[in-house]
């Protein structure tokens, strides 16, 4: 047998009181985040079902944080922060996307022992993935009406429509920095989605033409394209995972489920940095 006694970190020094320090868990409100779990039944699979959605929706926090700081790097020409911010966007998306395997290990028996106790409550509903795509540039102003009960959300989302999205401002960064940009696209109303406009694939092209003459408009390019192509991939994965679960089944809150999710499919976020791929 050993006689060496057990480790005690406080020998070392280790802070082991916290009786009015701040601790780990006062700091993070551990005790009030693992009381947001609000299960509506006693099927084993809920808590997974919450806390999947739960852990989303704290990411896209932290994306949304991470856009507002981009967008305003690019506005002021800080190319170097904004790379950073969105390099860092795509990789939660990454970490959104590998999520869905956890999801995907909840099988259709298991899902529709408690599905209906959801009543309309969807995914379809949340603010803050709105939010994200408003920022991002596709800006439906239809999708406003599942947030008009609630004053203060509706009040966020109506206020980024004002703005111009992140992509608006890659485009005008491109337009002060000697690309001819249309002036019907520098000037057209900011709070609907962006269409193609082929003097900004132009510009664009002639970035991809002459990298290091241009290279933080090229960095700025490619750090779009990876966030949407992250972006895509999660939509992907949900659409599959959802497909997985609940077949072709209406969701929850009276989406066409798997049709619509496909739908969105199709959304393209910067339509010029993927076009002019074709014509390099």
């Amino acid at each position: 047998m050993s006689d060496q006694k057990p480790y005690d970190p406080s020998a070392e020094g280790t802070q082991m009181n916290f009786d009015g320090r701040m601790s780990y868990s006062d700091y993070l409100g551990i005790d009030t985040l693992l009381a947001a779990q609000k299960p509506l039944t006693q099927t084993h699979d809920e808590l997974l079902f919450i806390i999947q959605h739960q852990t989303s929706e704290l990411w896209m926090h932290l994306i949304l944080h991470e856009l507002q700081t981009a967008r305003k790097a690019i506005i002021d020409d800080e190319f170097s922060m904004a790379f950073k911010m969105l390099s860092r966007v795509a990789k939660i998306f990454e970490q959104l996307n590998n999520a869905w395997d956890v999801l995907r290990t909840m099988t259709p028996s298991e899902y529709t022992a408690f599905r209906d106790d959801l009543g309309q409550s969807s995914g379809f509903q949340s603010w803050q993935y709105r939010l994200i795509e408003y920022a991002l540039g596709n800006r439906n102003a239809a999708m406003l009406s599942p947030h008009k009960h609630k004053s203060e959300t509706i009040a966020k989302l109506k206020a980024e429509l004002a703005v111009p999205s992140l992509y608006d401002e890659a485009i005008a960064a491109l337009a002060r920095n000697g690309f001819e940009i249309s002036k019907d696209c520098l000037t057209r109303d900011k709070s609907q989605t962006h269409g193609f406009d082929e003097t900004v694939q132009d510009a664009w092209k002639t970035v991809y033409q002459s990298p290091k003459k241009h290279w933080q408009f090229y960095e700025l390019a490619e750090k779009l394209v990876d966030l949407e192509d992250y972006f895509r991939r999660w939509r992907f994965n949900h659409v599959t995972t959802v497909e997985r679960v609940i077949g072709f089944k209406r969701g929850t809150g009276g989406t066409g489920g798997v049709s619509y999710l496909k739908r969105m499919l199709e959304v393209e976020l910067f339509p010029e940095l993927w076009r002019v791929r074709t014509i390099l």
